[in-house]
Order: C-alpha cells, then sequence, then structure tokens
C-alpha cells in the first residue's frame, strides 16, 4: 500500500493518524495518508519560518532548482500520470493537459525568478528633494501557505508553490485530501532536485482539522487558495490582516451570436462543459444562443454530446470518467432533478451510475432553478436564448460570481461591449470561459475571489514592495 506521508524540514514523516486515499472509478484503496494534527501543522510553519530567516536562496539558484525540477517531473512522466488517473478519476488526456502544464508553470516561475524587479521613482522631480534617487525593490513575505482543490492536484499545486518559492518564500502545502499523491509526488521532485530543508513542507488531513490549525498559526504570512466559497470565506476570516490569493467558485457563461461559427462553438462548448466531469472552476454551465441560432447550434451541441463517452478514464475511449465520489454526483443528480421539477426540459443525460454522470443538457431554464443559481462543479450545462445583446450581458452578471466567461461572434464592436460589461477576471473573444494558459493572469472577482495566480502576477502578490531613497551627502 502506498503512503502519502508528511514532508516536515526535510524529513518524511508519519502523522497523528491516517486517511485512505480511492481509486476514483473502482473505489479501492490504493493508498493512505497521513494526517498531520496542529502540532505538526506548527513544527511544518516553523520549520519554514526558520528556513526563510536563515538566509534567501539567491536568485540563480532558484532558477536553477526550478528548472531541475522540471527535469525531474518529465523523466517521471508516466509514473505520474498513473497516479493522476487513479486518484482523480479523470481521463489520461485530461491528466496529460494537467501534467503538460505543471511543466509550464515550474519552466515560467524558473524565468519569472530572474525577472523580479522594482522601478525608478522620479522623487528628485518634486520640491524639497534635489538630487536624491528613489527605486523600489521586491522582497518575500516568508512563509506561504498554500491550500489546493482535487480538480488540478498537479497544475495547481504547482500554480502556488512554483512562484513561492521563486519568489523567496518558504512553503507550506496542503492538498486536498481527496487527491493528496500528486503533491507527494511533486514533493519528492523539487526534494529530488535539491531544495534545501525546511523551504517545501507539506501536510495532509482535513480542513476542518488541519486546514483550520494552519490558519490559525500566527508566522503564516500569506494564503493560497484555490476551492470553495465557504472554505475561502473561513480562510479569508481566519488571515484577519494577512494577505491573501482566493480562486474560488463560478456559474460560468458563453454567449453565442447568430453569426458565429456553430460548429466550432459547439465543439468548444462541449469541451468546456464535460472535461473532467465539469469539475473545474471555469466548466460551461450557461450557454446563451441567439434565438435566430439556437435550434442549429442546440442540433449540433446535443449530437456531439450523445456520442461522449462515460466510463473507465483508464480506457482510451472514455471521454468522461467519475465525478470525485457519488455524494457529489448524487448532489449534481439532485441539481438536475429539482430544476425539472420546477419546469426544465431534460434534453440529455440527467442519469448516473455511483459516481458516473452522465453528461447532461437542460433547456427551458429559469433562475430560480439550482442549475442557474448554484454552482454545479458537474458535468450539467444548460442552453438558453436570447433575443437582446445587453439583457443577455445583464443575464451573465446576474450571479453572485465573475470568474470567467466568453463569447462567439465576428463582430469586433459586440465583442468589445461584452468584454467591458460582463463583471469577470477574463474575458474571451471566440473562446469559451475555459481557456487559459499559464502564464497569463488569472483570477476573479466579486464571489470568484481576487489576487492572481500564474507566475509573474502570482510573484508579485507573494512579495512586498519596498520603496528605498538616497540623499546625498
Amino acid at each position: 500500500m502506498k503512503q502519502a506521508r508528511l514532508f516536515i524540514n526535510g524529513v518524511w514523516r508519519e502523522g497523528a493518524g491516517q486517511f485512505p486515499v480511492l481509486d476514483k472509478y473502482t473505489g479501492e484503496q490504493i493508498a493512505n495518508a497521513e494526517i498531520a494534527d496542529a502540532d505538526l501543522v506548527d513544527q511544518a510553519v516553523e520549520a519554514a519560518r526558520t528556513a526563510f530567516r536563515g538566509g534567501e536562496i539567491p536568485l540563480p539558484d532558484r532558477y536553477t532548482l526550478l528548472m531541475r525540477a522540471r527535469d525531474i517531473l518529465m523523466r517521471r512522466r508516466e509514473e505520474i500520470l498513473d497516479a493522476l488517473v487513479a486518484e482523480t478519476g479523470f481521463t489520461r488526456d485530461d491528466n496529460a493537459g494537467d501534467f503538460a502544464r505543471c511543466e509550464q508553470t515550474l519552466l515560467t516561475s524558473a524565468e519569472e525568478a530572474k525577472r523580479i524587479t522594482g522601478e525608478m521613482i522620479p522623487i528628485a522631480a518634486s520640491p524639497g528633494h534635489p538630487g536624491e534617487l528613489a527605486f523600489t525593490i521586491r522582497v518575500p513575505l516568508g512563509v506561504v501557505a498554500c491550500i489546493t482543490p482535487f480538480n488540478s492536484p498537479l497544475n495547481t499545486v504547482a500554480h502556488k508553490i512554483a512562484p513561492a518559492l521563486a519568489a523567496g518564500n518558504a512553503v507550506v502545502l496542503k492538498p486536498a485530501s481527496y487527491t493528496p499523491m500528486a503533491a507527494v509526488l511533486l514533493t519528492e521532485v523539487f526534494e529530488e532536485a535539491g531544495l534545501p530543508s525546511g523551504w517545501l513542507n507539506l501536510i495532509h488531513g482535513p480542513g476542518s482539522q488541519t486546514g483550520r490549525a494552519l490558519c490559525d498559526n500566527p508566522d503564516v504570512a500569506y494564503f493560497a487558495f484555490t476551492g470553495g466559497g465557504p472554505a475561502g470565506a473561513a480562510i479569508q476570516a481566519a488571515a484577519g490582516m494577512r494577505r491573501t490569493q482566493m480562486e474560488l467558485g463560478n456559474i460560468s457563461a458563453a454567449i453565442v451570436c447568430e453569426d458565429a461559427d456553430l460548429d466550432r462553438a459547439a465543439g468548444k462548448c462541449i469541451g468546456t462543459a464535460f472535461r473532467k466531469a465539469g469539475q473545474v472552476c471555469t466548466s460551461l454551465q450557461r450557454i446563451y444562443v441567439a434565438r435566430s441560432a439556437i435550434a442549429e447550434f442546440t442540433e449540433r451541441f446535443i449530437a456531439r454530446t450523445a456520442a461522449l463517452v462515460t466510463g473507465d478514464p483508464r480506457d482510451p475511449a472514455t471521454d468522461i470518467g467519475p465525478m470525485v465520489d457519488a455524494g457529489e454526483a448524487a448532489r449534481a443528480e439532485r441539481m438536475v432533478t429539482d430544476s425539472i421539477a420546477k419546469g426544465a426540459q431534460l434534453r440529455l443525460g440527467g442519469a448516473r451510475d455511483g459516481a458516473l454522470m452522465a453528461p447532461t443538457i437542460l433547456e427551458n431554464v429559469t433562475p430560480d432553478m439550482p442549475v442557474l443559481s448554484e454552482e454545479a462543479f458537474a458535468p450539467i450545462v444548460c442552453l438558453i436564448p436570447f433575443d437582446d445583446f445587453d439583457a443577455v450581458i445583464e443575464a451573465v452578471n446576474a450571479t453572485p460570481y465573475g470568474l470567467s466567461a466568453g463569447i462567439f461572434t465576428r463582430d469586433i464592436d459586440r465583442a468589445l461591449t461584452a468584454a467591458q460589461g460582463i463583471e469577470v477576471g477574463l474575458f474571451n473573444i471566440n473562446n469559451t470561459s475555459s481557456n487559459r494558459a499559464d502564464p497569463m493572469p488569472y483570477g476573479g472577482c466579486k464571489a470568484s475571489g481576487w489576487g492572481r495566480e500564474g507566475p509573474r502576477a502570482a510573484i508579485r502578490d507573494m512579495t512586498e514592495e519596498r520603496l528605498i531613497t538616497i540623499t546625498p551627502g
């Protein structure tokens, strides 16, 4: 039986208890994970604090360590992919995408470690400051706590820890309990790359115990979190005046105008709605289609969705694997049945088999239905006709969230109107809500959070700007 152990101050350790890690398709136990209690959490934070205060890792060495980690990651590709398929339930293709993005995150973070700069301030131009110089530098914050979700257990972990290390911070990482093995493997990669003891510490355990102890430790300077809104609110409340980066939920939308390439739009929307069984914060849940085009779009969309295969993620023919567990699939199924009871029309899917949820398409939906008022985080999408363009912008904005959205149109004026009017952190023209390259600044607004992922943006978030002045003589 594999072990997901704790990694504290450069030593792999047992915890104060264990919990099972399950294969998301078969339900079989594939590993035991060690639990970090409050004392072990404090030991991990102290190890990070001691490493940070002992002297920074020089910038050239940060670059070298991250590049070496990237090379080791590539050498272990097949082993890591096997572990990802088992603990996520996502197909090998989905996990191969996550792996490829992780490589880019390490590579880009290494490059950005060489580009951390401040700026010159023209203080001498101000009255009373003749001949003075002023400039800023960026200094690391200290201990960064990284708390990550199950739906991208390799690349999201890399998106937290690689920029933190590039910026000169020490890290305590707590991955999702559903998927701890990817974090173990990535920690092993950094250990093999030669990262000094204490700079990366790995702990496991439930948010109510391990996560709370991490949040309560006053020596954590910054929290980088991706996950659900309630957990994010709890972390923010505990953080107080400390800085945070929150990447939370969304009810993602796309607009398909009558002049769009409908076949291309349908293909893009299918990929965004159903990859990873819809368990992505940018998964498409609402598609607003111009009424004159909705019949043709719907026909193409349903026909291509019906051809998707749901099943064993290890089977190359499978397009959609299981959700993270049967309880989450049952929750998604209830959203559908409750919406149908309120008048929604089921066009495809709606059923589940354990943790497998069929790709589901609904029409005739209204804002009071669960499928429009709640984040599904499941393979569920709603097709909604629109007549008025201004009204559809209002409809897209009519949720508490603001992470991402997209539009398909050949009309640049209409595209820019939507880009400026829709309240999101990321807007995609001629693409869906899920169009992301790892170097880009990525994050939301409103209830979708604040701060930005992406190595360059994250490094700025994880460093402090310090102003230095020089007065002659």
